[in-house]
């Protein structure tokens, strides 16, 4: 069973709010036990601010875990992302003048810092195999395999992060990550229909831009 995680907020240099919750669960809303006390002016707004953060937090914020699991495909890793992600929107609140897209931009955040995680440790994962091979595999054959694989995965990572994010995230949970399209409308709370229309252009989008890598490497 994964372990419960928690992500504290500071809250206006007045103690801290602290968000817990297990895994794929409602966060719990912890209150400070002490009173803001009188507010005026920029502390009022910032206090405004916070309860609505806390607000939005405690609908949307275990969409931040939801995310990162299905990128990652670990608890431990997804907590942590999950961690980050709420707290560079807690810092970042002020800045997103359409509150309304909170779910949205959380949802942003998030992907990111998965994604960004996920390509750290498969790059991890092909040094150490590339280090592990046997010495006594052609040098030449190597070298070139070596080459074409990595020139074509470089293309694919452009290919992918010039697709519209919300086309990105889909194809990466779908394709893969072997999401489920149920799973994918459940983790996004979106529509099934539309989770399939955003796989069918994704798929379609980046089939074009490997079909025109393809042709170009035909005609060196």
């Amino acid at each position: 069973m994964a372990r419960d995680f928690e992500c504290i907020v500071p809250a206006q240099n007045k103690g801290v709010r602290a968000f817990t919750g297990s895994p794929m669960q409602e966060l719990v809303l912890i209150q400070p036990s002490g009173t803001l006390g009188k507010e005026s002016g920029r502390e009022a707004a910032q206090a405004d601010a916070t309860r609505e953060f806390e607000a939005r937090l405690a609908e949307c914020g275990p969409l931040a875990y939801r995310v990162a699991r299905g990128v990652l495909r670990n608890s431990a890793d997804a907590e942590d992302v999950a961690q980050e992600a709420l707290l560079r929107a807690y810092r970042s609140f002020d800045r997103l003048r359409d509150r309304d897209r909170f779910r949205a931009w959380l949802v942003r955040i998030s992907f990111r810092l998965a994604l960004d995680r996920l390509r750290s440790a498969k790059r991890r994962e092909v040094r150490d195999v590339l280090w592990s091979q046997p010495a006594q595999r052609p040098p030449a054959a190597t070298a070139e395999d070596l080459a074409a694989s990595s020139e074509f995965q470089a293309h694919l990572d452009r290919a992918l992060e010039e697709l519209p994010e919300k086309l990105r995230l889909v194809l990466l949970l779908a394709a893969m990550e072997g999401h489920t399209i149920d799973e994918i409308a459940a983790l996004l709370a979106i529509p099934s229909g539309t989770v399939k229309s955003r796989i069918f252009v994704a798929r379609k989008q980046l089939a074009e831009k490997l079909r025109c890598h393809v042709n170009l490497t035909k005609t060196r």
